[in-house]
């Protein structure tokens, strides 16, 4: 078995490769942006064919014979690639391109980038995804093919869940990148305080497994990372450590039968509590019920976020100033339905330049 793994220097991507070398999985093909020291490590430990990095000023640091650039590098190392799948570990929008091709040429898509079925879900063949986010892998472990009545995933509640919400007005760039419960990337950490990270990931849920009966909790330990209601009645929930390597194992193996994680010390955790998304302190909440009913438009919520996001980090709005921005799109462009990909690519662009106007 081999793959192409886009994103190799991020979390995903490292615990990819973990994988990867323990299954002696071939790696034919690495992506990765800006951080050529770490990507140079993992061409020397796996040798890959090709590599694509995001700039041409760092080419010439890439220990490597053939070194694509940017969107185009990436989607021509997808089309020569052999490898029957292709592991998309790319944040924000740029996940877009590299997995609409894979798709369209018939390879697998193990998914850890959020925008892509976000931003086109409808245009994207459900059964060639199999998702690499702790809450759909289990959501996915629990459902075993029952009919079940709702779904739930957890949040964590983000960097300000603690806060009040007088201070969180004043909240800096900085203080958004504090999370509680681990370290991840700038933009996921963002979306996490803001809550739209958990936003995008109902509406992957609602793709994934079609249904719009979804809903999300906080739970601050990160233990649980979702939960079943059956039909029956019965709820059943999936418990296991803050770890990537679980979903990435199945997502490539598509079976385990050996232990990836030492199990949940059930006597350690103590309590477990739940408690609500609260609009007051998540504003982008408000939108829940019509966007899961209107997925389409997660084309605008995505572009206004990542907006949104740059003016923030750029001290050009306030921390709830991101919502206001995306909430102004989203009423603006409330309308807007895409027929194609290339409709999704045109709006894409004029969310981004209402957004940037705001």
């Amino acid at each position: 078995m081999s793959i192409v793994l886009l994103g190799s220097t991020g979390s995903i991507g490292v615990n990819t490769l973990i994988i990867a070398q323990r299954y002696n999985i071939e790696v034919e093909a690495l992506v990765a942006g800006n951080n050529i020291d770490l990507l140079n490590e993992q061409i020397a430990a796996f040798a890959p064919k090709t590599v694509a990095i995001a700039h041409e000023k760092d080419r010439a640091r890439v220990n490597h014979s053939d070194v694509r650039v940017g969107t185009e590098g990436i989607l021509s190392i997808i089309e020569e690639a052999q490898s029957p799948t292709v592991v998309n570990a790319l944040v924000g929008y740029t996940g877009l391109a590299p997995t609409l091709k894979a798709t369209q040429l018939g390879k697998k898509v193990a998914l850890a980038n959020k925008e892509s079925l976000v931003v086109a879900g409808a245009f994207i063949n459900m059964d060639l995804i199999t998702p690499i986010d702790s809450e759909h892998f289990g959501l996915w472990y629990l459902m075993n093919d029952r009919p079940f009545s709702k779904l739930y995933i957890t949040a964590s509640g983000g960097a300000f869940r603690e806060w009040e919400l007088e201070k969180m007005k004043d909240a800096t760039f900085a203080d958004a990148l504090k999370h509680p419960n681990w370290s991840m990337g700038d933009k996921i950490t963002i979306d996490s305080a803001t809550m739209t990270n958990k936003l995008f990931e109902l509406l992957e849920a609602k793709w994934l497994f079609d249904t719009a009966n979804i809903d999300a909790v906080i739970e601050k330990q990160s233990i649980i990372h979702a939960l079943v209601e059956f039909v029956d009645g019965s709820t059943i929930a999936h418990f296991a450590g803050v770890d990537m390597k679980l979903p990435i194992a199945f997502a490539l193996k598509g079976e385990v039968s050996e232990p990836i994680l030492p199990p949940v010390d059930l006597l350690g955790i103590g309590e477990l509590s739940f408690a609500p998304i609260e609009e007051a302190r998540y504003p982008i909440w408000s939108i829940k019920e019509h966007i899961l009913n209107n997925p389409h438009l997660g084309v605008v919520v995505n572009a206004a976020n990542e907006v949104a996001i740059e003016a923030f980090k750029k001290e050009q709005c306030s921390f709830f100033g991101m919502s206001d921005i995306v909430l102004d799109a989203y009423r603006h462009f409330e309308d807007v339905v895409p027929n194609s990909i290339e409709d999704v690519v045109q709006i894409d662009e004029e969310v981004r330049a209402y957004a940037a106007a705001l």
